[in-house]
């Protein structure tokens, strides 16, 4: 069935059958996003913890910003 002779369908569902349609597409997208993660596996990602040059960036950028403003 194509998503064009879907739509007719879904209209004429009652309020809580297009809730319960709904609960059911978020969970299918859940599961395939988890599908994308395994389990007991080490996943890296980027922290500005400890990154001191973007800190001495952001400390620059806002004193421009307030020289700026301040006139």
């Amino acid at each position: 069935m194509s998503i064009a002779e879907l739509f007719p369908t879904l209209r004429n569902l009652s309020r809580a059958e297009k809730l319960q349609v709904m609960q059911f597409l978020v969970q299918e997208l859940a599961d395939e996003e988890a599908l994308s993660l395994q389990p007991r596996t080490t996943y890296h990602v980027w922290s500005p913890f400890n990154s001191h040059d973007a800190a001495v960036k952001l400390a620059a950028l806002l004193e421009e910003d307030r020289k700026a403003n301040d006139g």
